[in-house]
């Protein structure tokens, strides 16, 4: 019996500008993207040191998002497993034709809070 590795399906917080206020300052307006088949792993141990000691921020996880995805994986809120999460750096990226499987990006999230705290 062969198993296939399947992701799960992630919500992505999109900002879009709307507009400005009066000191010129962007005004955002925030929707819920769900991004489906996105592998949720550990981070490595380096990766945890190595972002604490760059940026003081702890990766909580490590997410593959699947070839043909799009959106902006960059300073973006993530939600999923009831957690809200924030990532951290800039996504790597490979070659679609050179890796073999559904997955061609990666990106490290930071836990932001949970879903029912009572943040704003």
């Amino acid at each position: 019996m062969v198993t296939m590795i399947k992701g799960i399906p992630v919500e992505l917080v999109v900002r879009e500008q709307t507009g400005a206020d009066a000191l010129k300052r962007p005004i955002y307006a925030e929707r819920i993207e769900v991004v489906e088949n996105v592998l949720v792993g550990a981070p490595s141990s380096d990766d945890v040191t190595a972002a604490l000691n760059l940026s003081g921020k702890r990766i909580a996880y490590t997410l593959a998002i699947p070839k043909g995805d799009e959106h902006v994986w960059t300073d973006t809120e993530v939600r999923f497993w009831g957690g809200r999460y924030r990532t951290v750096g800039e996504p790597t990226q490979g070659i679609d034709a050179l890796i073999p499987l559904s997955w061609n990006k990666k990106v490290q999230v930071e836990r932001y809070a949970d879903e029912d705290s009572s943040q704003p």
